[in-house]
């Protein structure tokens, strides 16, 4: 594999020097180059230097799709042919061989707010409620991870009500978790600073996740000291200590363990991971909570690190009711429903958009989720699929209300080939359409994204929306007809001959979801299209196969997407080879979730990370 890798690296670079190139010298750098101003801020001069250098990957993937869509070069600048283009395009799949082997940095993170709370329910048994208060997180790159000077207060707080629920109000018994957190109360302390040493290795070992240095010992028994020399008694003494756990970046950022895992990767630069961090890594990807005692000890024992250790324990975590996790973290963004409780729609238009629906929206969606790792499906069961879950309220959506009785969540068989997978939930149709209207363009934007894994531009900035469109002439067209007219901008009509008939083709869903032949204005919907390729399509039906024939494609995006997102970054460089490799293994096994699963938290990424110097970790927890 090395000598396959070795050649495959000197056809990327023969290429690059004598294809690419001379491309982007002729239509790139006369506008994106070293000098002021560079124009959108693009600047190819270092991109050219050092192609593979993971900073520059996201440039070239927006340039290739800008350039495939013929957005750039702009119009009245020299034109490459559309063999150059395509050139240009291609070259995206040999840049991967261009890096170095490098499983990246180990990306430091503040818990979320379900994270945080579900831990404090772990740590101390009160209820992740608590931390509701918090504010919401704002989406990041493939993770909901934010920090505001706000929640920092708002920690403190969080704290003190922890330590008012758990802790027996002066003079009264020790409560249970006291007695478990601080040891049993017994007579006068010969050694009280030694013991409460002993109390903060115990403490700091579970919200740490992992054994604490002494240097972080010797900082709690400093707080230790200081209530002691304010008066505080004893136990009030360890109070503070805990305050202090629950407020330190140990406990609310996953961080890199450092010493002795990174004097073992000195040389290198790779070290593995952790295996305390590899717990933390793997339970808060599928249970968004702090490791269990059994994954502590196996990493106590240094074992967990073992690829049949970790699958064994990867396949206990889902098989219990605490990995609906994976979803709500997850499965929720990739599919987009994480905001539909809170999206808007037209009341008098969609009335039946209550909380209730909204709820069972979301249920059927993770439920669905669910199921295909539960029963380990194929991922090309996301697409294609006989079954979902329903109860009344949202049967009614489907027309099945007559059959489906009852508030109760129940699995449904489908005999309907235009429902079943994630392109005829009502869930997904609603997150993808507009208040008062569907959006064919939204709707193709996120299979082209979120299915298949394409890239779609952002359009051009002086494109109207349809709604800004002139409403004297546009008001007796249907929606396809209205959409169509972006076609007329020479700009558009690349990325619209693709988004537009997979919007189109489902079409006939309204914007909760209903199935309708015709439209608002009672025009009959024309849901047939044709793809890039010739593959044409009468609606959802036919629709679906198409995709679910690109099985190849729809398992490499969900794998990009997991695997982003049990990192925390953005994929680049070195990361496209472990996919590849990854998705032979994938393929072999037919494609099934959980084979998937196993592919990332086992992939070098996973279990390896770059050493970082001491002042680049320093800083980032800083940014962060």
């Amino acid at each position: 594999m090395a000598a396959d890798h070795e050649a495959l690296k000197a056809d990327a670079e023969q290429f690059f020097r004598g294809r690419v190139t001379p491309f982007v010298t002729t239509y790139c750098l006369p506008c994106h180059q070293n000098r002021r101003p560079t124009r959108a801020g693009v600047n190819f001069s270092p991109a050219l230097k050092a192609p593979g250098h993971a900073a520059f990957t996201e440039q070239w993937r927006k340039a290739a799709a800008r350039v495939k869509a013929h957005d750039m070069p702009p119009k009245g600048a020299a034109q490459p042919d559309e063999a150059d283009r395509q050139m240009f395009v291609d070259w995206l799949a040999k840049l991967k061989y261009l890096s170095h082997k490098d499983p990246g940095p180990f990306v430091i993170r503040r818990l979320t707010k379900t994270e945080y709370g579900n831990t404090l329910r772990d740590l101390f048994g009160v209820d992740p409620s608590i931390a509701d208060g918090l504010p919401d997180e704002v989406s990041g790159a493939g993770y909901l991870n934010s920090l505001s000077p706000l929640q920092l207060e708002q920690y403190l707080t969080i704290a003190d009500k922890v330590l008012r629920r758990i802790v027996a109000p002066d003079g009264a018994p020790p409560t249970t978790v006291q007695k478990r957190l601080f040891g049993e109360p017994s007579a006068p302390k010969t050694d009280p600073r030694g013991e409460a040493r002993n109390v903060a290795r115990s403490l700091a070992r579970k919200a740490y996740r992992r054994p604490p240095t002494e240097g972080e010992l010797d900082v709690l028994v400093a707080t230790f000291d200081l209530g002691r020399r304010n008066n505080l008694a004893y136990p009030q003494a360890l109070h503070l200590m805990l305050k202090a756990i629950l407020v330190s970046p140990q406990f609310l950022f996953i961080t890199p363990a450092r010493g002795a895992e990174a004097e073992a990767g000195s040389s290198t630069g790779i070290v593995p991971l952790d295996d305390h961090q590899l717990a933390s890594r793997l339970s808060y990807l599928l249970w968004a909570t702090m490791p269990d005692d059994e994954l502590m000890a196996l990493a106590d024992s240094g074992k967990l690190h073992e690829p049949g250790v970790l699958k064994a324990q990867a396949k206990r975590l889902l098989d219990d009711r605490r990995s609906r996790a994976l979803f709500d973290g997850f499965g929720a963004q990739w599919l987009s429903v994480g905001g539909l409780k809170r999206q808007v729609f037209d009341p008098a238009l969609f009335p039946q958009m209550t909380a209730t629906m909204r709820q069972a929206m979301y249920d059927e969606v993770r439920l669905f989720f669910e199921s295909i790792v539960r029963e380990d499906k194929s991922v090309i069961g996301f697409v294609e699929s006989d079954y979902t879950y329903l109860n009344e309220t949202l049967a009614s959506i489907y027309g099945l209300e007559k059959t489906t009785k009852g508030p109760q969540m129940r699995r449904v068989r489908l005999n309907d080939g235009n429902r079943g997978g994630v392109l005829g939930m009502p869930g997904i149709l609603a997150a993808t359409s507009f208040p008062n209207r569907t959006s064919p363009v939204k709707r193709g934007v996120w299979v082209l994204e979120q299915v298949l894994g394409d890239h779609v531009p952002a359009a051009p900035p002086d494109v109207p929306a349809l709604d800004k469109q002139d409403q004297a002439t546009v008001a007796n067209l249907t929606v396809r007809q209205r959409t169509e007219l972006h076609r007329t901008n020479p700009v558009c009509a690349n990325c619209h001959q693709i988004l537009d008939p997979i919007g189109f083709g489902l079409e006939k869903f309204d914007a909760i979801g209903r199935w309708r032949d015709r439209d608002s204005n009672g025009q009959p919907i024309d849901a047939a299209g044709e793809l890039p390729g010739g593959k044409r399509f009468a609606g959802p039906r036919d629709l679906k196969a198409i995709i679910a024939a690109r099985s190849g494609d729809v398992s490499r995006n969900l794998l990009e997407k997991l695997l982003a997102y049990a990192l925390g970054r953005k994929l680049e460089g070195y990361d496209e080879i472990v996919v590849d490799n990854l998705m032979e293994e994938i393929a072999a096994d037919g494609y099934r979730m959980r084979s998937l699963i196993y592919g990332v938290i086992t992939s070098y990424p996973f279990t390896h990370r770059r050493v970082e110097e001491r002042g680049a970790i320093n800083e980032q927890t800083r940014n962060d």
